[in-house]
């Protein structure tokens, strides 16, 4: 039985009419051929969604690894730097050292020559002293004789004005 054009023209106008109908009696019992088809193209564009999320968290990433990257770069370049500053700061303290140890030795030889002028001062003092000891003791010698003449002078005009007075007791 083949059918005409018209035939074919009208079962397609009363297809299209219709076909929403069937779906939706369809959807709700056991899934339909276009129902499958649907899903199946849902699948597919939450799949491509899925590749295209996936893409742009590589992308995400890749840019996080460039910045790191960049980061890295930049710390490295710093901690260069530190470095050296901190040999700079080496070389600083290292002349500095030298120079301490420079001034400490002019120090320690201009105080060594200080000592040892104070301690020629010392000698002159002490040989003052020896000299004045030796005059000290010079002197003291000479007013212990001059004590002694004396004593001997005030005990002999003792005696000798108790043997008078005695002698003119007597007479009287």
């Amino acid at each position: 039985m083949a059918l005409a054009q018209e035939d074919l023209q009208q079962i397609g106008d009363y297809v299209k009419d219709h076909i929403s109908d069937w779906i939706a009696e369809q959807s709700l019992g056991k899934p339909t051929v276009v129902y499958e088809i649907e899903l199946r193209e849902r699948m597919v564009r939450v799949e491509e969604e899925l590749k295209h999320q996936r893409e742009l968290m590589r992308e995400g990433f890749e840019q996080v690894d460039k910045r790191l990257d960049l980061m890295k770069a930049d710390m490295d370049k710093r901690f260069e730097q530190v470095d050296k500053r901190f040999e700079q700061v080496d070389k600083r303290l290292d002349l500095m050292k030298v120079d301490m140890d420079k001034r400490l030795d002019l120090m320690k030889a201009d105080m060594d020559k200080r000592f040892e002028q104070v301690d020629k001062r010392f000698e002159q003092v002490d040989k003052r002293f020896e000299l004045m000891k030796t005059d000290m003791d010079k002197r003291f010698d000479e007013m212990l004789k001059r004590h002694d003449t004396h004593f001997l002078w005030l005990i002999a005009f003792i005696a000798t004005m108790a043997g008078l007075s005695i002698t003119a007791i007597r007479f009287l």
